[in-house]
Protein backbone atom coordinates (compact mmCIF):
# COMPACT_ATOMS: atom_id res chain seq x y z
CA UNK A 1 0.00 0.00 0.00
CA UNK A 2 1.51 3.33 -1.06
CA UNK A 3 1.50 6.41 1.24
CA UNK A 4 -1.54 8.01 -0.42
CA UNK A 5 -3.60 4.80 -0.11
CA UNK A 6 -2.52 4.47 3.52
CA UNK A 7 -3.49 8.07 4.24
CA UNK A 8 -6.86 7.52 2.54
CA UNK A 9 -7.56 4.49 4.70
CA UNK A 10 -6.41 6.14 7.92
CA UNK A 11 -7.71 9.69 7.55
CA UNK A 12 -10.53 9.95 4.98
CA UNK A 13 -13.45 9.86 7.42
CA UNK A 14 -12.00 12.30 9.94
CA UNK A 15 -10.89 14.78 7.27
CA UNK A 16 -14.25 14.65 5.50
CA UNK A 17 -16.07 15.10 8.80
CA UNK A 18 -13.94 18.13 9.67
CA UNK A 19 -14.40 19.75 6.25
CA UNK A 20 -18.15 19.12 6.35
CA UNK A 21 -18.29 20.74 9.79
CA UNK A 22 -16.54 23.82 8.44
CA UNK A 23 -18.40 24.09 5.15
CA UNK A 24 -21.82 22.73 6.15
CA UNK A 25 -21.84 21.21 2.67
CA UNK A 26 -21.13 17.48 2.37
CA UNK A 27 -20.93 17.54 -1.42
CA UNK A 28 -18.41 20.39 -1.52
CA UNK A 29 -16.36 18.84 1.29
CA UNK A 30 -16.17 15.49 -0.49
CA UNK A 31 -15.19 17.01 -3.85
CA UNK A 32 -12.47 19.15 -2.24
CA UNK A 33 -11.05 16.21 -0.32
CA UNK A 34 -11.08 13.97 -3.41
CA UNK A 35 -9.11 16.65 -5.27
CA UNK A 36 -6.64 16.85 -2.39
CA UNK A 37 -5.98 13.12 -2.53
CA UNK A 38 -5.64 13.30 -6.31
CA UNK A 39 -3.04 16.07 -5.86
CA UNK A 40 -1.19 13.93 -3.33
CA UNK A 41 -0.72 11.18 -5.92
CA UNK A 42 1.54 13.48 -7.95
CA UNK A 43 2.95 15.60 -5.10
CA UNK A 44 4.14 12.65 -2.97
CA UNK A 45 6.97 11.67 -2.69
CA UNK A 46 8.44 13.17 -0.78
CA UNK A 47 5.76 12.31 1.76
CA UNK A 48 5.10 15.31 4.03
CA UNK A 49 5.89 14.99 7.71
CA UNK A 50 2.20 15.38 8.56
CA UNK A 51 0.16 13.77 5.72
CA UNK A 52 -3.35 14.46 7.13
CA UNK A 53 -2.52 18.12 7.76
CA UNK A 54 -1.18 18.41 4.19
CA UNK A 55 -4.38 16.87 2.83
CA UNK A 56 -6.59 19.08 4.99
CA UNK A 57 -4.79 22.21 3.83
CA UNK A 58 -4.97 21.12 0.19
CA UNK A 59 -8.68 20.36 0.49
CA UNK A 60 -9.38 23.70 2.16
CA UNK A 61 -7.57 25.53 -0.64
CA UNK A 62 -9.60 23.72 -3.26
CA UNK A 63 -12.79 24.53 -1.37
CA UNK A 64 -11.73 28.18 -1.29
CA UNK A 65 -11.16 28.13 -5.04
CA UNK A 66 -14.63 26.72 -5.61
CA UNK A 67 -16.30 29.11 -3.19
CA UNK A 68 -14.71 32.15 -4.79
CA UNK A 69 -16.63 31.32 -7.93
CA UNK A 70 -20.01 31.18 -6.16
CA UNK A 71 -22.37 33.52 -4.36
CA UNK A 72 -21.88 31.70 -1.05
CA UNK A 73 -18.21 32.65 -0.83
CA UNK A 74 -18.79 35.59 1.50
CA UNK A 75 -20.64 33.39 3.97
CA UNK A 76 -18.37 30.35 3.99
CA UNK A 77 -14.86 31.62 3.26
CA UNK A 78 -14.35 33.04 6.78
CA UNK A 79 -14.86 29.51 8.16
CA UNK A 80 -11.79 28.19 6.37
CA UNK A 81 -8.34 28.85 7.77
CA UNK A 82 -5.79 27.72 5.20
CA UNK A 83 -2.88 26.56 7.32
CA UNK A 84 -1.31 23.26 8.35
CA UNK A 85 -2.52 22.46 11.88
CA UNK A 86 -1.72 19.31 13.74
CA UNK A 87 -4.74 17.06 13.26
CA UNK A 88 -4.92 16.32 16.99
CA UNK A 89 -5.53 20.03 17.55
CA UNK A 90 -8.88 20.03 15.71
CA UNK A 91 -12.09 18.34 16.87
CA UNK A 92 -13.01 14.85 15.71
CA UNK A 93 -16.30 15.33 13.87
CA UNK A 94 -16.74 11.78 12.60
CA UNK A 95 -19.68 11.17 14.94
CA UNK A 96 -21.50 14.14 13.40
CA UNK A 97 -20.79 12.72 9.96
CA UNK A 98 -22.18 9.30 10.91
CA UNK A 99 -25.40 10.76 12.31
CA UNK A 100 -25.82 12.96 9.24
CA UNK A 101 -25.36 10.05 6.82
CA UNK A 102 -27.84 7.95 8.83
CA UNK A 103 -30.50 10.64 9.25
CA UNK A 104 -34.04 9.17 9.26
CA UNK A 105 -35.16 11.69 6.63
CA UNK A 106 -33.11 9.66 4.13
CA UNK A 107 -34.22 6.30 2.76
CA UNK A 108 -32.45 3.25 4.14
CA UNK A 109 -30.68 2.61 0.83
CA UNK A 110 -29.44 6.22 0.83
CA UNK A 111 -28.21 5.91 4.41
CA UNK A 112 -26.30 2.74 3.60
CA UNK A 113 -24.74 4.20 0.45
CA UNK A 114 -23.74 7.48 2.12
CA UNK A 115 -22.27 5.74 5.15
CA UNK A 116 -20.13 3.49 2.99
CA UNK A 117 -19.03 6.38 0.77
CA UNK A 118 -18.46 9.12 3.32
CA UNK A 119 -17.62 7.31 6.54
CA UNK A 120 -15.98 4.14 5.24
CA UNK A 121 -14.48 6.00 2.27
CA UNK A 122 -15.33 3.32 -0.28
CA UNK A 123 -15.34 4.43 -3.93
CA UNK A 124 -18.68 4.37 -5.72
CA UNK A 125 -17.83 1.42 -8.03
CA UNK A 126 -17.03 -0.80 -5.04
CA UNK A 127 -20.25 0.14 -3.24
CA UNK A 128 -22.22 -0.60 -6.41
CA UNK A 129 -20.55 -4.00 -6.74
CA UNK A 130 -21.22 -4.85 -3.10
CA UNK A 131 -24.96 -4.32 -3.56
CA UNK A 132 -25.18 -5.70 -7.11
CA UNK A 133 -26.30 -2.49 -8.82
CA UNK A 134 -24.73 -0.49 -11.62
CA UNK A 135 -22.20 2.23 -10.89
CA UNK A 136 -24.47 4.88 -12.44
CA UNK A 137 -27.36 3.74 -10.22
CA UNK A 138 -25.24 3.98 -7.08
CA UNK A 139 -23.80 7.35 -8.11
CA UNK A 140 -27.35 8.66 -8.59
CA UNK A 141 -28.34 7.42 -5.12
CA UNK A 142 -25.40 9.23 -3.56
CA UNK A 143 -26.12 12.43 -5.45
CA UNK A 144 -29.81 12.41 -4.47
CA UNK A 145 -28.93 11.76 -0.83
CA UNK A 146 -26.44 14.61 -0.64
CA UNK A 147 -28.89 16.97 -2.33
CA UNK A 148 -31.59 16.01 0.14
CA UNK A 149 -29.28 16.77 3.06
CA UNK A 150 -28.78 20.27 1.71
CA UNK A 151 -32.33 20.95 0.55
CA UNK A 152 -34.01 19.54 3.67
CA UNK A 153 -31.68 21.40 6.00
CA UNK A 154 -30.63 18.20 7.78
CA UNK A 155 -28.50 19.43 10.68
CA UNK A 156 -24.86 18.41 10.87
CA UNK A 157 -24.77 17.53 14.55
CA UNK A 158 -24.89 14.77 17.12
CA UNK A 159 -28.39 14.63 18.61
CA UNK A 160 -28.80 15.08 22.34
CA UNK A 161 -31.15 13.84 25.06
CA UNK A 162 -33.85 11.32 24.15
CA UNK A 163 -33.21 11.93 20.44
CA UNK A 164 -29.71 10.49 20.79
CA UNK A 165 -30.92 7.00 21.75
CA UNK A 166 -33.52 6.99 18.98
CA UNK A 167 -31.08 8.17 16.33
CA UNK A 168 -28.33 5.88 17.60
CA UNK A 169 -30.59 2.90 16.99
CA UNK A 170 -30.95 4.03 13.38
CA UNK A 171 -27.18 4.24 12.99
CA UNK A 172 -26.74 0.74 14.41
CA UNK A 173 -29.45 -0.56 12.07
CA UNK A 174 -27.59 0.83 9.04
CA UNK A 175 -24.32 -0.77 10.11
CA UNK A 176 -25.98 -4.11 10.85
CA UNK A 177 -27.80 -4.04 7.50
CA UNK A 178 -24.47 -3.60 5.72
CA UNK A 179 -23.15 -6.59 7.64
CA UNK A 180 -26.13 -8.87 7.04
CA UNK A 181 -26.19 -8.09 3.31
CA UNK A 182 -22.65 -9.37 3.08
CA UNK A 183 -23.10 -12.23 5.53
CA UNK A 184 -26.10 -13.82 3.83
CA UNK A 185 -24.37 -13.66 0.44
CA UNK A 186 -21.04 -14.93 1.84
CA UNK A 187 -19.42 -11.67 0.69
CA UNK A 188 -16.56 -10.72 2.96
CA UNK A 189 -16.14 -7.04 2.10
CA UNK A 190 -19.52 -5.68 3.31
CA UNK A 191 -19.18 -7.64 6.55
CA UNK A 192 -15.65 -6.39 7.13
CA UNK A 193 -16.61 -2.79 6.36
CA UNK A 194 -19.53 -3.01 8.80
CA UNK A 195 -17.21 -4.26 11.52
CA UNK A 196 -14.78 -1.41 10.77
CA UNK A 197 -17.65 1.09 11.03
CA UNK A 198 -18.73 -0.42 14.34
CA UNK A 199 -15.16 -0.18 15.65
CA UNK A 200 -15.14 3.51 14.72
CA UNK A 201 -18.48 4.06 16.45
CA UNK A 202 -17.26 2.17 19.54
CA UNK A 203 -14.19 4.43 19.63
CA UNK A 204 -16.46 7.49 19.53
CA UNK A 205 -19.11 6.14 21.94
CA UNK A 206 -17.06 3.86 24.26
CA UNK A 207 -19.60 3.85 27.11
CA UNK A 208 -22.55 2.73 24.99
CA UNK A 209 -23.14 -0.97 25.67
CA UNK A 210 -25.40 -1.43 22.63
CA UNK A 211 -22.69 -0.06 20.32
CA UNK A 212 -20.17 -2.44 21.87
CA UNK A 213 -22.67 -5.29 21.67
CA UNK A 214 -23.25 -4.76 17.95
CA UNK A 215 -19.50 -4.87 17.35
CA UNK A 216 -19.21 -8.09 19.36
CA UNK A 217 -22.23 -9.64 17.63
CA UNK A 218 -20.85 -9.06 14.15
CA UNK A 219 -17.39 -10.29 15.11
CA UNK A 220 -18.85 -13.49 16.57
CA UNK A 221 -20.83 -14.19 13.39
CA UNK A 222 -17.89 -13.27 11.17
CA UNK A 223 -15.56 -15.58 13.10
CA UNK A 224 -17.43 -18.54 11.56
CA UNK A 225 -16.99 -17.39 7.95
CA UNK A 226 -14.57 -20.12 6.83
CA UNK A 227 -16.75 -22.93 8.20
CA UNK A 228 -20.04 -21.84 6.62
CA UNK A 229 -19.38 -23.68 3.35
CA UNK A 230 -17.75 -27.00 2.52
CA UNK A 231 -15.00 -27.73 -0.02
CA UNK A 232 -17.62 -27.74 -2.80
CA UNK A 233 -19.06 -24.36 -1.78
CA UNK A 234 -22.24 -25.78 -0.25
CA UNK A 235 -23.77 -24.29 2.90
CA UNK A 236 -22.99 -26.05 6.16
CA UNK A 237 -25.41 -25.75 9.08
CA UNK A 238 -24.17 -24.36 12.37
CA UNK A 239 -24.46 -27.76 14.03
CA UNK A 240 -22.34 -29.42 11.33
CA UNK A 241 -19.64 -26.77 11.02
CA UNK A 242 -16.01 -27.68 11.69
CA UNK A 243 -15.38 -25.52 14.73
CA UNK A 244 -11.63 -25.79 14.34
CA UNK A 245 -12.10 -23.43 11.37
CA UNK A 246 -13.70 -20.76 13.54
CA UNK A 247 -11.42 -17.78 14.15
CA UNK A 248 -10.74 -18.12 17.85
CA UNK A 249 -8.80 -14.88 18.23
CA UNK A 250 -11.74 -12.97 16.77
CA UNK A 251 -14.05 -14.76 19.21
CA UNK A 252 -11.81 -13.81 22.14
CA UNK A 253 -11.77 -10.18 21.03
CA UNK A 254 -15.55 -10.14 20.66
CA UNK A 255 -16.11 -11.63 24.11
CA UNK A 256 -13.74 -9.03 25.57
CA UNK A 257 -15.76 -6.24 23.93
CA UNK A 258 -19.07 -7.39 25.46
CA UNK A 259 -19.95 -5.17 28.42
CA UNK A 260 -22.77 -5.82 30.90
CA UNK A 261 -25.62 -3.36 30.69
CA UNK A 262 -29.35 -2.97 30.26
CA UNK A 263 -30.63 -5.81 28.05
CA UNK A 264 -30.93 -4.10 24.67
CA UNK A 265 -31.56 -5.98 21.40
CA UNK A 266 -27.93 -6.10 20.31
CA UNK A 267 -26.66 -7.08 23.75
CA UNK A 268 -29.13 -9.98 23.86
CA UNK A 269 -28.25 -11.11 20.34
CA UNK A 270 -24.56 -10.91 21.18
CA UNK A 271 -25.14 -12.99 24.31
CA UNK A 272 -26.87 -15.63 22.15
CA UNK A 273 -24.00 -15.63 19.64
CA UNK A 274 -21.55 -15.94 22.52
CA UNK A 275 -23.30 -19.10 23.74
CA UNK A 276 -22.67 -20.68 20.35
CA UNK A 277 -19.09 -19.42 20.25
CA UNK A 278 -18.04 -20.86 23.60
CA UNK A 279 -19.45 -24.34 22.87
CA UNK A 280 -16.54 -26.60 21.89
CA UNK A 281 -18.92 -28.79 19.90
CA UNK A 282 -22.55 -28.55 18.87
CA UNK A 283 -23.71 -30.93 21.61
CA UNK A 284 -22.23 -28.57 24.24
CA UNK A 285 -24.53 -25.70 23.23
CA UNK A 286 -26.68 -24.45 26.11
CA UNK A 287 -29.97 -24.31 24.19
CA UNK A 288 -32.02 -23.65 27.32
CA UNK A 289 -30.06 -20.48 28.00
CA UNK A 290 -30.40 -19.46 24.35
CA UNK A 291 -34.15 -20.08 24.44
CA UNK A 292 -34.45 -17.91 27.56
CA UNK A 293 -32.44 -15.11 25.93
CA UNK A 294 -34.67 -15.27 22.85
CA UNK A 295 -37.68 -15.07 25.15
CA UNK A 296 -36.39 -11.83 26.65
CA UNK A 297 -35.55 -10.52 23.18
CA UNK A 298 -39.03 -11.36 21.87
CA UNK A 299 -40.64 -9.58 24.82
CA UNK A 300 -38.43 -6.55 24.14
CA UNK A 301 -38.91 -6.36 20.36
CA UNK A 302 -42.14 -8.20 19.55
CA UNK A 303 -40.34 -9.48 16.45
CA UNK A 304 -41.72 -12.43 14.51
CA UNK A 305 -38.21 -13.34 13.39
CA UNK A 306 -37.15 -13.53 17.02
CA UNK A 307 -40.16 -15.79 17.71
CA UNK A 308 -38.95 -18.04 14.89
CA UNK A 309 -35.45 -18.26 16.35
CA UNK A 310 -36.88 -18.87 19.80
CA UNK A 311 -38.90 -21.78 18.40
CA UNK A 312 -35.71 -23.33 17.03
CA UNK A 313 -33.95 -22.92 20.38
CA UNK A 314 -36.91 -24.40 22.26
CA UNK A 315 -36.96 -27.38 19.89
CA UNK A 316 -33.25 -27.96 20.40
CA UNK A 317 -33.52 -27.58 24.17
CA UNK A 318 -36.41 -30.04 24.35
CA UNK A 319 -34.80 -32.56 22.04
CA UNK A 320 -36.43 -35.23 19.91
CA UNK A 321 -40.11 -35.30 19.00
CA UNK A 322 -41.17 -33.47 22.16
CA UNK A 323 -38.90 -30.51 21.43
CA UNK A 324 -39.94 -30.41 17.77
CA UNK A 325 -43.63 -30.38 18.74
CA UNK A 326 -43.04 -27.57 21.24
CA UNK A 327 -41.19 -25.57 18.60
CA UNK A 328 -44.04 -26.05 16.11
CA UNK A 329 -46.55 -24.83 18.68
CA UNK A 330 -44.60 -21.58 19.00
CA UNK A 331 -44.86 -21.12 15.24
CA UNK A 332 -48.64 -21.48 15.14
CA UNK A 333 -50.20 -18.36 13.66
CA UNK A 334 -46.83 -16.77 12.90
CA UNK A 335 -46.76 -14.99 9.52
CA UNK A 336 -43.60 -13.65 7.91
CA UNK A 337 -44.54 -13.06 4.25
CA UNK A 338 -41.73 -13.89 1.84
CA UNK A 339 -39.35 -14.96 4.63
CA UNK A 340 -38.18 -18.40 3.54
CA UNK A 341 -36.73 -19.38 6.91
CA UNK A 342 -40.21 -19.72 8.41
CA UNK A 343 -41.37 -22.56 6.09
CA UNK A 344 -37.82 -23.98 6.12
CA UNK A 345 -37.93 -24.21 9.91
CA UNK A 346 -41.39 -25.74 9.85
CA UNK A 347 -40.09 -28.30 7.35
CA UNK A 348 -37.23 -29.31 9.63
CA UNK A 349 -39.46 -29.65 12.69
CA UNK A 350 -42.09 -31.63 10.75
CA UNK A 351 -39.30 -33.86 9.48
CA UNK A 352 -38.26 -34.66 13.06
CA UNK A 353 -41.85 -35.62 13.84
CA UNK A 354 -41.97 -38.01 10.88
CA UNK A 355 -44.61 -35.90 9.09
CA UNK A 356 -42.78 -36.18 5.78
CA UNK A 357 -45.58 -35.13 3.43
CA UNK A 358 -46.18 -31.91 5.37
CA UNK A 359 -42.43 -31.36 5.59
CA UNK A 360 -42.11 -31.67 1.80
CA UNK A 361 -44.84 -29.08 1.29
CA UNK A 362 -43.05 -26.70 3.64
CA UNK A 363 -39.76 -27.26 1.81
CA UNK A 364 -41.46 -26.41 -1.50
CA UNK A 365 -42.79 -23.17 0.02
CA UNK A 366 -39.34 -22.25 1.34
CA UNK A 367 -37.66 -23.00 -2.01
CA UNK A 368 -40.15 -20.75 -3.78
CA UNK A 369 -39.26 -17.87 -1.45
CA UNK A 370 -35.49 -18.28 -1.00
CA UNK A 371 -33.33 -15.45 -2.30
CA UNK A 372 -29.80 -16.85 -2.76
CA UNK A 373 -28.65 -19.76 -4.89
CA UNK A 374 -26.64 -21.31 -2.06
CA UNK A 375 -29.63 -21.42 0.27
CA UNK A 376 -31.85 -22.70 -2.52
CA UNK A 377 -29.43 -25.54 -3.25
CA UNK A 378 -29.30 -26.41 0.44
CA UNK A 379 -33.10 -26.56 0.73
CA UNK A 380 -33.43 -28.64 -2.43
CA UNK A 381 -30.91 -31.12 -1.07
CA UNK A 382 -32.83 -31.35 2.22
CA UNK A 383 -36.12 -31.86 0.38
CA UNK A 384 -34.67 -34.43 -1.98
CA UNK A 385 -33.70 -36.57 0.98
CA UNK A 386 -37.46 -36.94 1.58
CA UNK A 387 -38.51 -37.32 -2.03
CA UNK A 388 -38.47 -35.73 -5.43
CA UNK A 389 -38.91 -31.95 -5.56
CA UNK A 390 -41.27 -30.86 -8.30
Amino acid sequence: MNPVEQAYRDHWARLLALLTSELRDLDLAEEALQEAFAAAVTAWPPVPSNPPAWLLTAARRRAVDRLRRTAVAARKLPLLVVDEPELHEVPDDRLRLIFTCCHPALSMEARVALTLRCVAGLPTPRIAAMFLVGEATMAARLTRAKKKIGQAGIPYRVPAGPELAERRDGVLAVIYLIFTEGYKNLAGEPAEEAIALARMLAELMPADTEVLALLALMMLHHSRRDARTDADGRLVTLAEQDRTRWHQEEIRQALAVLTPGAPGPYLLQAAIAAEHAIAAKADDTDWREIAELYGVLEHLTGSGVVRLNRAVAVAEAGGGAEGAAEGLRLLEGLELPGYHLLPATRAELLRRLGRFEAAMEAYREAIAQVGTSLEREFLITRAQSLGQVE
